[in-house]
């Protein structure tokens, strides 16, 4: 399925429907008065969060949404059928700006109840309703309310718990699909992830945690270099990272300076992305000169207070190992936030 996730749409609520003009003619009904009735309402616009839904592709043929005008009312004080709303299913982690001003108008993260967005048009009332004492055949009605027009901008920002980043061929996409079912492409060049991949990973018994893969960073990439920006975003909302570094040929420059450099990338984007939790992966331990410098630049970064975890996702060393951590920390870090929670709720 083709990754998308930004799109453009324009929304439409439903019009209102006309009231009716009508008078009584029955038999034996004299000066049967106004029987107009009411038009239906117009239908409603919703966003229902879709939890099988992992791109925004849909709304890529799907531009104009627009919900169902309400009929108009009819004789004999007939109420004109309501339109039927539209429900427009989107992925967990979209974002709903408005177009033309920018303002973000809904996170949609929690699955549930359909979210009213847009309200239809009420109908217009029929000349029943205007009938009185002293106008007792009124021959207008109200035309229906139109239903309002949003031009929306909709962007996917993936919910995972664990972003591996790193540089473009350091082993990510291999690494996740050896812990979990996603079967990413994996290829000996550079970018060959060109779509952010996500993994469901078990661990503890019974829990999970959600891994997302990203296209690999380079020098720049906060400013849109390489694939930069566009998929930096989908690991805003991880818990910690996985950075992977790549200790063979395959890389050029100093380990340890890329790594850095990675870092300077996420502070660069987003200030928040360079304070979380960092586990560091040193990969490809299946080749032997990997494995001649992994122990001495573990030391290194263990010094500056990242784990370090050296692992062959080929062969399958050290993951069990890494799996292990990764649940701890992320059961860690759940409890410290459930604990935040409580306290500003008792404070509150």
């Amino acid at each position: 399925m083709k990754f998308v996730d930004q799109v453009r749409i324009e929304v439409k609520a439903g019009d209102g429907g006309r009231g009716c003009v009508s008078f009584r003619r029955e038999k034996f009904v004299p000066k049967g008065g106004p029987d107009g009735g009411d038009g239906g309402k117009g239908g409603n616009i919703y966003f229902v969060v879709d939890t099988a839904l992992t791109t925004l592709l849909d709304y890529r043929y799907m531009r104009h949404c627009k919900a169902k005008n309400g009929a108009p009312g009819l004789g004999k004080t007939m109420h004109g059928k309501n339109g039927e709303s539209l429900e427009l299913r989107v992925p967990s982690g979209t974002l709903v700006y408005d177009d033309e001003s920018g303002e973000l108008l809904a996170d949609l993260t929690e699955t549930g109840e359909p979210i009213l967005f847009l309200p239809g048009g009420q109908g217009g009332r029929g000349n029943a309703r205007f009938a009185t004492s002293t106008n007792r055949a009124p021959r207008h009605a109200q035309p229906g309310i139109a239903g309002e027009t949003r031009q929306l901008r909709l962007e996917l920002k993936l919910l995972a718990d664990v972003g591996l980043v790193g540089l473009p061929n350091a082993g990510k996409s291999t690494l996740i699909s050896a812990v979990s079912a996603a079967k990413p492409k994996v290829a000996d060049y550079p970018f060959t992830t060109l779509v952010p991949n996500l993994g469901v990973v078990p661990y503890g018994g019974y829990k999970t945690m959600v891994i997302a893969d990203i296209p690999g960073l380079i020098a720049g990439a906060s400013e849109g270099h390489g694939l930069g920006t566009r998929f930096l975003r989908h690991v805003e909302r991880t818990d910690l990272f996985l950075h992977m570094v790549d200790l063979s040929c395959m890389q050029s420059g100093d380990p340890f300076e890329n790594f850095q450099m990675i870092n300077n990338e996420l502070r660069n984007y987003d200030e928040s992305l360079a304070q979380k939790p960092q586990l560091v992966v040193l990969t490809k331990m299946d080749v032997p000169e990997v494995r001649e410098q992994a122990e001495q630049l573990a030391g290194h970064f263990e010094s500056l207070g990242y784990p370090v975890f050296p692992i062959s996702a080929v062969t399958g060393e050290g993951l069990k190992a890494l799996v292990f951590s990764l649940g701890e920390e992320l059961d860690r870090l759940r409890e410290m936030e459930s604990a935040s929670s409580q306290l500003d709720t008792g404070l509150d």
